[in-house]
């Protein structure tokens, strides 16, 4: 392929899928038919925790994120794994049709489980959309916005006198002069490599 990032041309939004007591960011969303309940899919990683919630609990929440959204919903959400940290501890969640979704999103739509497609990496979960709601009058984040944006959105602020090394990917912040070589993010995993220091 000459270029991956062409993926990032494609027209679609930024959201937090949620089910059960966990959720994460997703961006691969569609509706596909229309209606009073129309059918929403969504690609889910099979190795997140998300995708067995979502199996388990045959609902689940897609919270639209906005241009303005709270950079710390997408850290919560996109860049923790549920199986080693609460998401929901500190978050600001609404309820609707026993799913939780997040306040701080511009809508929200509750889905069920109506079929599943599965594949090398991810499930095409089909939901059926059975409550939503427009919470803001405020324009979606695109998934291109984020790519081009990701930096901005994610910028961590250090303590002032000390070297910090910050985790590219989700933010982690490590304090001390040298980074051990066989350092591994307790956030999102990643090695020393990915880290970039700041003083």
């Amino acid at each position: 392929m000459k270029n991956a990032n062409v993926t990032h041309k494609i027209t679609q939004g930024m959201y937090v899928l949620t089910a059960g007591n966990g959720g994460c960011v997703v961006d691969a969303v569609a509706q596909v038919s229309g209606g009073d309940n129309p059918l929403v899919s969504v690609a889910v990683m099979k190795k997140n925790l998300t995708n067995e919630l979502v199996k388990k609990n045959g609902k689940f929440a897609l919270s639209v994120l906005g241009m303005n959204v709270d950079p710390q919903i997408i850290k919560d959400f996109g860049f923790r794994s549920g199986r080693d940290a609460d998401k929901y501890a500190g978050a600001d969640l609404g309820e609707a049709a026993g799913v939780k979704y997040i306040n701080g999103a511009i809508a929200y739509m509750v889905c069920e489980v109506v079929d599943t497609v599965e594949n090398d990496t991810h499930t095409l979960f089909i939901g059926r959309t059975i409550e939503g709601d427009i919470l803001k009058d405020e324009s979606p984040m695109s998934y291109g916005y984020y790519q081009e944006h990701k930096n901005d959105l994610m910028q961590v602020k250090t303590e002032m006198g000390k070297t910090a090394w910050v985790c590219t990917i989700c933010g982690y912040v490590y304090y001390g002069e040298t980074l051990p070589d066989n350092y591994v993010c307790p956030i999102c995993g990643v090695g020393p490599e990915l880290f970039e220091i700041q003083k």
